[in-house]
């Protein structure tokens, strides 16, 4: 089974980051043969500043292998690293319809919010259509929220398969050039709130990041918002956005035990905090140590990326010399 994941490389990652979709990719590695890339093409809509692209691409890889991606597992590379991976958009996008492009919930949402959209915005699925099926992926994990990235590079594999390959079964999806991908959803996918209570996201300015000082990390803690409770009064776990957080850290027994603490009042949100904060390094500790490592042999990690891609282009060229066979261009 081979499975396809990506990243883009516009930030460092969060809680919800790790929680949401990092853990279980890093979990997939032993089930099958793992493509995982950097999304710095895709970034490209947003930082717009080419030192910073470098430093965010190498941070990426940077995080996934602190947080246990094994290059002798899987295959970590940069997307920007295998070019084929542009000449198949290209390909793909005449055959995409636009109306389908215009449904897509990026656009959509950008669109409602009086953003200025470009051709990166509006070609962005697309692209991600590329990046799926060139490497003739079988699986794409993503959460309940994404499954319609994965319908749209069903439909262009469909598409160009039934427009060139005149043995396409669209039953069967054999003998076609581009393999139908099937996704995987993450049904443990956890809903992750900031520390004002929202979704966190690097939008609401609400995130905890893996990877930031210890003094950043506790001051992102700390400002969790709580209501305002007396110290001595009982407090209700369930509407605490700390206890919603302890949730992803500590086990039955433990959770258990500080609800009880919460219902019999006497301990204050900052006991909670700090608790919060232990259990936060206990569990990424290892991990922040590592990329501390890591960042200093910034070539190791380069070295990986450039053993990625190299394999990488082989599936790709393979994939790219059967499409532009199929359609004509070779």
């Amino acid at each position: 089974m081979r499975i396809l994941s990506g990243v883009k490389s516009t930030g460092r990652p969060h809680l919800g980051n790790y929680f949401g979709a990092i853990r279980q990719f890093i979990g997939l590695q032993p089930k099958g043969e793992g493509y995982y890339f950097v999304a710095d093409l895709h970034a490209l809509d947003t930082v717009r500043d080419a030192d910073t692209m470098r430093d965010l691409s190498l941070g990426v890889a940077l995080d996934y292998l602190a947080l246990g991606l094994d290059p002798a597992q899987c295959t970590l590379f940069k997307q920007s690293d295998v070019p084929e991976v542009s000449e198949l958009m290209w390909i793909l996008g005449t055959v995409t319809p636009m109306g389908q492009l215009q449904r897509a919930h990026g656009y959509k949402d950008a669109v409602a919010k009086g953003k200025d959209v470009d051709f990166g915005l509006f070609s962005y699925p697309v692209l991600m259509a590329a990046d799926i099926l060139l490497y003739r992926s079988d699986v794409v994990p993503v959460g309940k929220d994404q499954a319609q990235h994965l319908e749209l590079t069903r439909d262009l594999a469909v598409k160009f398969n039934m427009t060139y390959c005149k043995d396409f079964d669209p039953e069967t999806g054999e003998g076609g050039a581009l393999k139908l991908p099937e996704s995987m959803i993450l049904e443990d996918v956890a809903v992750v709130p900031g520390t004002d209570g929202r979704k966190m996201s690097k939008s609401y300015d609400n995130t905890i990041k893996l990877f930031d000082t210890d003094k950043q990390i506790k001051k992102s803690i700390m400002r969790i918002v709580t209501d305002s409770t007396p110290v001595e009064h009982p407090k209700d776990p369930d509407s605490c956005n700390v206890y919603a957080l302890l949730k992803l850290f500590c086990d039955e027994a433990e959770l258990a035990e500080v609800a009880a603490r919460y219902r019999a009042g006497g301990t204050g949100y900052g006991d909670f905090k700090k608790l919060l904060l232990e259990r936060f390094h206990d569990m990424f500790g290892a991990a922040r140590a590592r990329r501390a490592e890591l960042e200093q042999d910034p070539d190791y990690v380069r070295d990986v990326l450039a053993q990625g891609a190299a394999h990488a282009r082989q599936t790709a060229r393979a994939v790219l010399d059967d499409v532009q066979e199929a359609c004509g261009l070779r």
